[in-house]
């Protein structure tokens, strides 16, 4: 396994993950919290993952497009795709929700804070779910190049 595979393994299982596991694991607790704790936690969470998960979601989408093109296979081709949608979803589904929850100052969640934030969970819910696909499709297909 060249450089490049190993790199696109690693960084897709890393997102795949981190995101699957905030989808699965850690917003169900937060959704359990009062309002204005879930709005701590979530701009909490907008210093960590949204510093780290921005650059790694676009890393792991180049990384399989690029084994997919130098080594194409249903495998790699599937998961360009599937890693692909999970970015578009990002940025047209999460991004703006995570740009005004950011921008909220008050201590006490706004009216609609709430719905804004389930309309999050569901395309958290996809983009993870693609995101993991994405990895699954990447190792997989990398195991054919070896």
């Amino acid at each position: 396994m060249d450089a490049l595979t190993l790199a696109a393994v690693l960084v897709t299982g890393f997102v795949g993950s981190a995101e699957f596991g905030s989808a699965a694991l850690v917003h169900p607790v937060i959704r359990q919290l009062r309002t204005d704790d879930q709005l701590i936690m979530e701009r909490g969470l907008l210093k960590t993952f949204g510093r780290v998960m921005p650059v790694g979601m676009t890393a792991a989408t180049a990384l399989a497009i690029i084994i997919a093109i130098d080594e194409p296979n249903a495998w790699l081709v599937s998961a360009a795709i599937s890693l692909s949608v999970a970015l578009v979803v990002t940025i047209i589904g999460n991004v703006p929700i995570n740009t005004r929850t950011g921008r909220i100052t008050e201590e006490t969640a706004p009216e609609g804070f709430i719905a804004m934030r389930r309309r999050w969970d569901a395309f958290q819910v996809v983009r993870a779910s693609l995101q993991l696909l994405g990895f699954v499709l990447v190792a997989v297909g990398a195991v054919g190049l070896t």
